[in-house]
């Protein structure tokens, strides 16, 4: 007879606050999500980008944020496991985690939107690539150019004074 007991596996809601900086790597992002995941002993079941917002308060300074909802199957005794290391975690800022036991499966894989944060993140690193470049054609090496002076009286024949129109 062993004592081993099987870890009871629960699906669960997570919702996951990203600071807009992470999210400027969104595929990083996403892929320090799966990595804490898998950390924790749990896989994804359905991911999706939920919002991109301006935050009610401050955190870490951060005015705006990126909220991804993931539903994950995960042991219920790792689920602080997870937590605790978003709240290490430099790239995330909050975590939500709930039970989804209220939730059918086929709500669950309606919500799966894996391909769209794919394309997302393609589509961000595709548009960072772009502004590097465009950043780097603006670098001007040297002194400021000199704007032209606007509708300055021209000097007369004395040098200081303007010229004045011929009288009639």
């Amino acid at each position: 007879m062993t004592t081993e007991t099987a870890a009871r596996t629960g699906v669960y809601e997570c919702m996951f606050l990203a600071s807009q900086a992470a999210a400027a790597q969104f595929g990083d992002l996403i892929e320090h999500i799966n990595d804490l995941v898998g950390r924790a002993q749990g896989e994804i079941v359905a991911m999706r980008k939920w919002d991109d917002r301006r935050l009610a308060y401050e955190i870490d300074k951060q005015k705006r944020g990126v909220y991804i909802l993931a539903y994950i199957s995960c042991p219920a005794d790792q689920v602080g496991h997870l937590e605790r290391d978003v709240q290490i975690s430099d790239r995330l800022l909050r975590v939500l985690v709930t039970s989804a036991a209220h939730l059918s499966d086929e709500e669950i894989a309606a919500a799966d939107d894996r391909q769209a944060l794919r394309d997302e993140a393609k589509m961000r690193a595709e548009r960072a690539e772009a502004g590097e470049d465009e950043g780097a054609s603006k670098v001007r090496l040297g002194a400021p150019e000199q704007q032209p002076a606007a509708a300055a009286p021209e000097p007369g024949p004395e040098g200081d004074a303007p010229a004045e129109a011929p009288a009639e």
